[in-house]
C-alpha cells in the first residue's frame, strides 16, 4: 500500500448511498511532488505549481475526489485541517497549506445532487493514519466505473486500489482511483474488468480496436487518478519525469488510455534520503500503478446494479 512509504497517511471520506467520495493522502514535511496531465478532460486545483519549473519544492497533502468539478471543494476542508493542525507553506501573516487535488466524474452513479464538499475533505483527513486503508468501493472510489467506451449498459465497478514494492530499501507506493472510459486488463493481457455483456463475455474480446460510442459516451465523465509515494530523494523535476514514467502503468492496465474522455492525471511524491536510479524508481512507480488500478477494480463490490469482481 501506498503507506508503505514512512510518513504518508491515507484516509477515506466515503458516501456509499450517494456513490461519491474523497480520498486525502497527507504528506510528512519536506515532501517534494510533481504531476503529469495525460487525459484531455481533467479536473482540477493547484496543480500548475507542481510544474518542474515553479518555485514550490514542498507540498502538504494531495486531495482525490467524486463529484466532478463540485468535488474540489473538499480541498477546502482539508486545508482547515492542515491549518488547524499548523501545518501550511510559511509566511509573515499564516501558514498556507498546498493541497493539489485532482476529481473524477460520478455524477452518472448514485446521486447526481450529493457531492464531496469541505466538511467531507475534513473528514478524510480525521480518519487519516499509515495503516493499511480499505480500498474498492470507499473514497474517491465509491462511485467510480469502467469499460464505458460501449455506453453505461455494459460498465462494471471501477475503485480505488492500492500496491508497493520494496527493494533494497527503496521503498515505492502506490494509490489509484478507477474511472475509466477503457478496459481493465490483467497482467497477462487478459481483460479485468471492462465492458461486459450479461452473459459475463468481454466485448471488447471481439472489439480489440474498441471504438468509443460517441453517442452513449458522456464527455468528460471518467478519469483514472494515480498517486505514487517514494522514500527515494530526488529533486522536482526527477519526480515529473517519473509522474511521466507512471502513465506507463496506466497504459499496462487500462486499454483505451487518455482518450478524449478521460481526464487522467499521475502525482509523484516524495520524501527520503535513499538514493536510488532514477530509472529503477520509475519502472517500478509504473509497476506498482499498474497493480493498483487492478487491484482496484478486484476489490470493488457489484452497487446500484452495477456489477463489480469482488462478492
Amino acid at each position: 500500500m501506498l503507506t508503505a512509504v514512512p510518513g504518508f497517511k491515507v484516509g477515506h471520506f466515503t458516501e456509499m448511498k450517494a456513490m461519491t467520495g474523497c480520498t486525502v493522502i497527507l504528506c510528512p514535511p519536506n515532501t517534494g511532488a510533481s504531476c503529469d496531465v495525460r487525459g484531455n478532460s481533467p479536473g482540477s486545483r493547484e496543480l500548475a505549481l507542481l510544474a518542474p519549473e515553479k518555485s514550490v519544492q514542498e507540498i502538504h497533502a494531495i486531495l482525490l475526489t467524486g463529484g466532478s468539478a463540485f468535488g474540489l471543494a473538499a480541498a477546502d476542508g482539508v486545508m482547515r485541517w492542515l491549518e488547524e493542525h499548523n501545518v501550511g507553506y510559511p509566511t509573515p501573516w499564516a501558514k498556507v497549506p498546498l493541497v493539489p487535488t485532482a476529481v473524477v466524474f460520478d455524477l452518472n452513479a448514485g446521486s447526481s445532487s450529493v457531492r464531496p464538499d469541505a466538511l467531507s475533505g475534513y473528514r478524510a483527513c480525521d480518519t487519516a493514519s499509515t495503516g493499511p486503508f480499505d480500498e474498492g468501493n470507499v473514497g474517491a472510489g465509491t462511485g467510480t466505473t469502467v469499460g464505458k467506451w460501449k455506453g453505461t449498459e455494459f460498465w462494471m465497478k471501477g475503485g480505488l486500489g492500492s500496491a508497493s514494492a520494496e527493494q533494497s530499501g527503496l521503498i515505492v507506493g502506490a494509490l489509484a482511483v478507477v474511472n475509466a472510459v477503457g478496459d481493465i486488463i490483467n497482467e497477462n493481457g487478459t481483460i479485468l474488468a471492462g465492458a461486459r455483456r450479461p452473459d459475463g463475455q468481454f466485448i471488447g474480446v471481439a472489439e480489440p480496436y474498441r471504438p468509443l460510442m460517441r453517442g452513449k459516451v458522456l464527455e468528460q465523465s471518467n478519469t483514472t487518478l494515480a498517486v505514487v509515494a517514494t522514500n527515494a530523494k530526488l529533486t522536482k523535476l526527477e519526480l515529473y519525469r517519473v509522474a511521466q514514467r507512471m502513465h506507463d502503468g496506466m497504459a499496462r492496465a487500462i486499454v483505451p488510455i487518455h482518450t478524449s474522455a478521460d481526464g487522467d492525471v499521475s502525482f509523484a511524491l516524495a520524501c527520503g534520503e535513499v538514493k536510488a536510479d532514477l530509472d529503477l524508481v520509475s519502472e517500478i512507480a509504473a509497476q506498482v500503478t499498474a497493480e493498483a488500478i487492478r487491484r482496484a477494480v478486484r476489490a470493488s463490490r457489484t452497487t446500484s446494479g452495477i456489477p463489480g469482481l469482488s462478492a
